[in-house]
């Protein structure tokens, strides 16, 4: 399922998130839109609260305060089946330890169509999947055996193949290199421009300048500045929020802005 371009899959406002009783908020206040056709990108320092944020959009972390909406109802209202066919989540850590082959792992990803119509798509679903990842001639491979570039591609695959209309992914490039980070920032754009809503958690803000719609920036817990990449990641506030002097300026051919830090 896609949403109408522009249309809010995901929102989510006043978010509270307590450690416990007495510790301080790892979120406080938050608010995030996850629209239809766009990439959002959560960017932030360490700490700052976006795999927290992530996991409340994804329904795995259970806020103090505030609500989180999936299509207009509240996300506690979903079944985990109803999510599971509704949004997709890639978390960092995608441990398999058992020798199952990395076509079995994606397809692995259809299991929430199971004994429905769409299963009939299954075999069509996990061969654009692994074609879009480049992994068809690991298909035979034991994930187990696969380096952790390689895993990371197999892990995004299952994702593709589930087939939702939003995609939530925490650091899919983390630990890709750059070829294949770039690889997975296209497919992201494709699933968006393909009217997908898609909420990515990222560390290079360059990425998300060149990649993201929007961009929430977060800093202890807060949004600091949420909207067009080019307008929160400004200098003074990435300054600010990363304590480090930088430069933001125009790529010489794309004109795409750049963030260099001062050395």
């Amino acid at each position: 399922m896609t949403g109408r371009a522009d249309e809010p899959r995901i929102a989510a406002s006043g978010v509270r998130v307590m450690p416990d009783a007495s510790g301080r908020p790892i979120l406080d206040g938050a608010a995030i839109e996850v629209r239809a056709g766009e990439v959002h990108a959560l960017v932030g320092p360490n700490g700052a609260g976006k795999s927290t944020l992530f996991g409340v959009l994804a329904g795995d972390v259970t806020p103090t305060a505030g609500t989180v909406v999936l299509d207009g109802t509240d996300l506690r209202r979903h079944s985990p089946r109803e999510l599971s066919r509704l949004r997709a989540v890639l978390l960092q850590q995608n441990a398999v330890s058992f020798p199952f082959s990395v076509s079995e792992v994606v397809r692995m990803g259809r299991a929430p169509w199971a004994r429905t119509a769409d299963e009939a798509d299954d075999d069509a679903r996990v061969t654009e999947a692994m074609r879009a990842t480049e992994i068809e001639g690991l298909a035979d491979r034991t994930v187990t055996s696969l380096s952790g570039g390689e895993r990371a591609r197999v892990a995004l695959a299952r994702v593709l193949a589930q087939t939702t209309g939003i995609l939530l992914l925490d650091e899919p490039t983390a630990a890709l290199d750059l070829k294949h980070q770039e690889d997975v920032l296209r497919v992201v754009r494709d699933r968006a421009r393909a009217g997908d809503a898609v909420a990515i958690v990222l560390h290079d803000l360059n990425a998300a300048l060149a990649n993201a719609d929007r961009v929430t920036l977060l800093d202890g817990g807060r949004v600091v500045a949420s909207g067009a990449p080019e307008d929160v990641l400004t200098a003074e506030r990435v300054a600010a929020v990363y304590r480090q002097a930088v430069d933001v300026f125009p790529h010489p051919i794309t004109g795409v802005p750049l963030v260099v830090p001062r050395r």
